[in-house]
């Protein structure tokens, strides 16, 4: 395992946005802006989601990845949408961010945004049909409460985002009316009698967040990492009842990297055959048409912009193909200089 210094990441209490106060809101929007600039991630405490719905969305992980492997493979999509479940080593992240690494160790389920009105098309992967895995009676409505919490707190997030950077306070709300906004349960366990993994082995390769934000839940155990500005490895632990919060690629090119996507990976820490690590990432992807380029604000003559105009749309399933297919997508990094490779 590759070990990293720990790291102490701000912890935001966000109850007070929820006052309507304005000044308890610029508060917490000021320290928003201090954490997303100084370090791209940040633990949210004061979010209002419930004990018990979290407890119960990480029972439902249990249910459905504890199952034989055939069972979880009836849940895979037919159509190769990014939905349903994909096994070990079906995919590696590391590609999305250009660092050439072993599949990744982690099992995964994936739901999300629904198209109301059926299948477009070119909506079949950011809006297509959920598949739910039979004979689990309380996985669905479980899981789905919980998606809907957790992405409202997504919005209160982007809401407080643009007060912290000095826009519009829809700024970010207004990209999100029909919002990509995706979940994946990541569980990762070492298999009894696994060989030694090569030190080049991730439970989840390195790579930043490829939209706007992302709500993390996870296990208080080790194997999340952030990469410093130094290239250093950093171990993040949550915090008992908080949401780990990181900002995505969006966010770092709208503000010419003021705001940091941070590297991150997760290490196999766990021993062969023990008690397996589980997180839940809600991506808020937003809407995929909109323009993504540096906004004005951000750009000065000793600090031109960065990044040549896009859309949420192509750089999102861009990174996205790159981690299924094995291939160095073509998309604009958001990775600064710093080095994927470090093993510091």
């Amino acid at each position: 395992m590759a070990e990293g210094r720990m790291s102490t990441i701000p912890i935001i209490d966000i109850a007070p946005w929820f006052s309507g106060d304005i000044e308890d809101q610029r508060t917490v929007a000021r320290q928003l802006n201090s954490a997303c600039h100084e370090f791209g991630f940040l633990q949210i405490v004061g979010h209002g989601v419930s004990e018990e719905l979290r407890g119960a969305a990480l029972n439902q992980m249990n249910s459905f990845f504890e199952r034989a492997v055939g069972l979880k493979e009836a849940a895979t999509p037919p159509d190769g949408s990014y939905r349903g479940y994909s096994g070990r080593k079906s995919e590696s992240f590391a590609y999305t961010v250009g660092d050439i690494r072993p599949a990744d160790l982690v099992e995964a389920f994936v739901m999300g945004s629904e198209d109301p009105d059926g299948q477009p098309t070119g909506r079949l992967h950011t809006h297509a049909p959920n598949v739910w895995p039979a004979g689990l009676p309380e996985f669905e409505s479980t899981t789905t409460r919980y998606y809907r919490a957790a992405r409202e707190l997504s919005e209160t997030m982007a809401d407080i985002a643009s007060l912290g950077l000095g826009l519009e306070r829809d700024f970010f709300s207004s990209r999100m009316n029909d919002a990509v906004v995706t979940m994946r349960m990541n569980w990762y366990q070492r298999l009894e009698n696994e060989p030694q993994l090569d030190e080049e082995q991730m439970a989840l390769g390195a790579h930043t967040d490829y939209g706007i934000l992302t709500i993390l839940l996870a296990d208080i155990r080790p194997g999340l990492q952030i990469l410093s500005d130094a290239s250093e490895w950093v171990d993040v632990t949550p915090e008992p009842g908080a949401f780990i919060m990181n900002v995505g690629d969006a966010l770092a090119v709208w503000t010419n990297d003021y705001w940091k996507s941070t590297i991150h990976r997760v290490v196999p820490t766990m021993a062969p055959g023990g008690t397996p690590r589980r997180s839940i990432a809600l991506f808020q992807d937003g809407n995929f048409d909109t323009p993504l380029s540096v906004l004005p604000q951000f750009v000065a003559k000793d600090s031109p912009a960065k990044y040549a105009p896009t859309t949420l749309g192509e750089h999102v399933t861009n990174k996205i193909s790159g981690g299924r297919t094995f291939e160095v997508p073509d998309v604009q990094q958001t990775l600064g200089t710093r080095d994927t490779s470090s093993k510091l």
